[in-house]
């Protein structure tokens, strides 16, 4: 009976709903986490009488034939790209990207990432670096006598210090920006990192070529959308339940279809 296999399938899809919406939910609080949505496609379909065929000596044919559906797959996990509340935090290094881009990061193996996690800190040796250790590129490494900093808009950061009247520039943070950021790959810790689908890193300055500006003192929320994803995963229960009643219907009748004299 292709009930079972069929309904076995939409189980398995809202079972993936659900754990895409308790991944949001779990990171509801997470700095410039952006919400993911399950998307689903129908199986190919079984042709018992193809829509057009003749159907008799006369040349009629089928107006619509007969085709069976097997069920329900899986067709992507999308990153809703949607910019989180920003939350004054008063932080020198807080950072919060006002618009599209990622801020680039060295990984200890070399390779880049890319993050809107504007939680900077600094090391031990004043670099400029995120929560987990890695350095910020292009690298900007802050004075130990450097009384406070200012970030402007397009990224340059500066330096006051007792003894100046003026401030000194450090450097200059860039954003990178993706044709496709939809297609990064999520590597966990904020971070992600460029794929065939994303394309290259565009490396600009805060505020051109289509990038958004920088906010000291910011810092980006989670986009997560509490109250649909309740409701959603209220929806992926009742689908649940619904395709679990199908294999109980399904069965019901193969122990009828056994029992006939």
């Amino acid at each position: 009976m292709r009930a079972l296999k069929i309904a076995a399938t939409g189980m398995s899809a809202q079972q993936m709903r659900v754990e895409t919406i308790s991944n949001n939910l779990a990171n509801m609080s997470t700095t410039g986490y952006n919400a993911r949505r399950a998307e689903f496609a129908d199986l190919h379909y079984q042709q018992v009488a193809r829509a057009g065929t003749v159907n008799a000596a006369d040349g009629t044919v089928l107006p619509t034939g007969v085709q069976l559906g097997l069920g329900v797959r899986p067709s992507s996990v999308s990153v809703q790209m949607a910019q989180g509340a920003l939350s004054n935090t008063g932080g020198d290094l807080d950072l919060a990207i006002d618009g599209n881009g990622f801020l680039e990061v060295t990984l200890p193996s070399g390779a880049a990432a890319y993050t809107r996690d504007g939680g900077l800190k600094r090391s031990a040796e004043g670099l400029v670096v995120t929560s987990d250790g890695y350095p910020v590129s292009p690298e900007i490494v802050i004075p130990d006598d450097a009384r406070s900093l200012s970030i402007n808009p397009e990224g340059e950061v500066y330096a006051y210090f007792a003894n100046a009247p003026e401030a000194q520039l450090l450097g200059q943070f860039s954003l990178a920006g993706f044709s496709n950021a939809k297609g990064l790959e999520a590597l966990g810790g904020n971070l992600f990192s460029e794929t065939e689908a994303s394309g290259p890193a565009l490396v600009s300055t805060a505020g051109d070529d289509g990038l958004g500006t920088l906010r000291q003192g910011y810092l980006e929320d989670s986009s997560v959308d509490a109250v649909r994803e309740v409701t959603e995963l209220i929806e992926a229960q009742r689908g649940y339940e619904m395709n679990a009643k199908v294999i109980s219907a399904a069965d019901q009748m193969m122990g009828a279809t056994t029992q006939v004299r």
